[in-house]
């Protein structure tokens, strides 16, 4: 199976456990084996390889999530990077032309497309496999997934197929509606859409040329900052008169809010959290290394992250991204490939970092035009390389690099450094990679 996943967003609406670098699917939340808990895309990415061990799965995303991904999936996995955000379609034309130039798909195989984080069981992906067994065989040029609908909801747009059968020719799409228009569709036995379809590649790339001026990815690539914003639905989807529809019935969960989120929560409390017999319906999510004491709330999320803490109504925990969007701060935990940081205190002239470099990784060779900084190594064993000269440290060293000197740091077991930079305008941007010596 070709599965490419749509991971986009910045999840603002999950704040502060989100941010700009790390979207929703990011955050560790459901329990995995042992007490590790593992993210959305995790989960996801071990529900396919479950189904189908064989599965070539790609990830298309923006540069920012590129870190995360490999912190999370391991280096392996496929990346269609993304230069800027030009919706859908773009997002999947360069994906497709990523299988075929990079990853060798050939044109009449079929490629399953889904989004990075649904909610569901085994059977979904057991649906999608069939999903893509049938677009390789199909007359149709694309092959919708309609989900039952559980509600009449007005979040998403409808698939009308033309008859009640497993597989059917499509009658009509309709975009969200009210409510009340939604029981009228669901009784015409309309079925969400949840944007997951299936297509041979060819037939994509054949549309993306017809759309787009492009030779090939490294063409596609370099133009994408250029490319009209606009969706797959738009582009392709409403202009195709050969589209069929399978239905699937299993259970199927955006968990796009606190509110959505906390049900999907196998136990209402992750990190330190105490909460007394008088709480009703509370969930804590906590990852700071305080407790957090909840008294008698009642239908309550809590959320605590280096960015932030949010205590909240549940209900009322779906309108936040306004309030979020007026706060402007410094991005305070995030994940890289090498590991994570997160910032302990910021002062004028001066910030201090908890970095942790996983075993066999490293950071970038660099230096800084317009900083200092100090490693103190606490826990674990690495080496440093700074002007060229490589060192053994380990608990207790403390390493200096003044401005201009190219350093960098490599685990050799799991390794936690105090990081202090000290200068006149400390800056992500300050930051020149440089080739090892």
């Amino acid at each position: 199976m070709n599965i490419i996943l749509l991971s986009g967003g910045s999840g603002k609406r999950l704040w502060p456990l989100s941010n700009d670098t790390r979207s929703k699917q990011f955050i560790k939340i459901f329990k995995a084996e042992g007490n590790e808990y593992e993210s959305m895309v995790q989960r996801v990415y071990r529900q396919i390889l479950s189904v189908d061990k064989q599965a070539e799965v790609t990830i298309a995303t923006s540069k920012s999530q590129v870190s995360a991904i490999h912190n999370q999936l391991g280096a392996n996995v496929g990346i269609s990077v993304e230069p800027g955000r030009r919706d859908t379609f773009p997002a999947i034309a360069l994906a497709a032309a990523y299988l075929q130039d990079v990853r060798k798909v050939q044109e009449e195989e079929a490629v399953v497309v889904c989004p990075v984080d649904p909610y569901v069981d085994t059977d979904y992906f057991e649906a999608l496999q069939q999903l893509g067994e049938r677009a390789a065989v199909s007359g149709a040029n694309l092959v919708l997934m309609g989900i039952e609908p559980t509600y009449p909801s007005a979040k998403y747009g409808y698939i009308i197929p033309e008859d009640g059968s497993a597989l059917s020719s499509v009658s009509v799409f309709k975009e969200k509606p009210t409510e009340k228009v939604a029981q009228e569709y669901i009784a015409k036995g309309a079925l969400w859409n949840g944007g997951v379809f299936a297509f041979r590649l060819g037939y994509v790339l054949r549309r993306a040329h017809e759309l787009i001026e492009f030779k090939d990815y490294d063409d596609l690539f370099d133009r994408y900052e250029t490319l009209e914003k606009i969706s797959f639905d738009y582009a392709v989807v409403e202009h195709e008169k050969q589209i069929e529809v399978m239905r699937f019935a299993g259970m199927w969960k955006d968990l796009g809010t606190w509110n959505t989120l906390t049900e999907a929560m196998e136990s209402d409390r992750i990190g330190k959290a105490i909460l007394n017999e008088e709480c009703d319906n509370v969930h804590v999510i906590n990852e700071l290394n305080v407790p957090v004491l909840c008294m008698g709330l009642k239908d309550v999320v809590v959320a605590a992250s280096p960015e932030g803490i949010l205590v909240s109504d549940k209900n009322q925990s779906s309108y936040i991204k306004p309030f979020v969007d007026k706060i402007d701060q410094q991005i305070m935990f995030a994940e890289k490939s090498w590991g994570s940081f997160q910032v302990i205190d910021i002062e004028e002239g001066s910030m201090t970092i908890k970095v942790t470099l996983n075993p066999g990784h490293g950071m970038n060779y660099h230096s800084h035009e317009l900083r200092d900084e100090v490693w103190t190594v606490i826990d674990g064993q690495g080496r440093t390389v700074v002007n060229g000269e490589e060192r053994q440290v380990g608990p207790g060293d403390i390493i200096k690099m003044p401005a201009k000197v190219a350093h960098t740091i490599l685990a050799d077991t799991t390794l936690h450094v105090i990081e202090v930079q000290i200068g006149t305008e400390i800056s992500v941007h300050d930051k020149r990679k440089l080739d090892m010596p």
